[in-house]
């Protein structure tokens, strides 16, 4: 649930930058566990800056937060947020994506970037 109200243009913020459907599923994949950006680049098909560039946008506004190891970065939806709860509430009605993580692990690729 919501712990706070947050502003109508906040709001607003948050629905456009979830707006984008890669972002959206992005977040949606972050619920489950933490992500390394090359899985984001085997999951989406895309480049990696692109997905660079979508993380960093998620990031920018707190959505995401960061953990680097080595010259891997990994990604997790930051729970500290002041749009978590809004947030929370929006994935709670998408598709469970947890099927494109089993695939990513079933063919090995999971953590191929650690």
């Amino acid at each position: 649930m919501i712990k706070e109200q947050i502003s109508i243009n906040d709001a607003a913020s948050i629905f456009k930058l979830l707006g984008d459907k890669t972002r959206l599923q992005m977040v949606s994949l972050l619920a489950i566990d933490e992500i390394c950006v090359c899985e984001f680049v085997d999951i989406f098909q895309s480049s990696q800056p692109s997905i660079s560039q979508h993380l960093r946008k998620l990031r920018d506004k707190g959505v995401v937060k960061e953990r680097k190891h080595g010259q891997w970065v990994y990604y997790s939806l930051n729970v500290d947020s002041e749009y978590y709860g809004l947030i929370s509430c929006l994935i709670k009605e998408l598709p469970n994506p947890k099927p494109l993580l089993d695939e990513l692990e079933s063919k090995g690729q999971r953590v191929s970037c650690c």
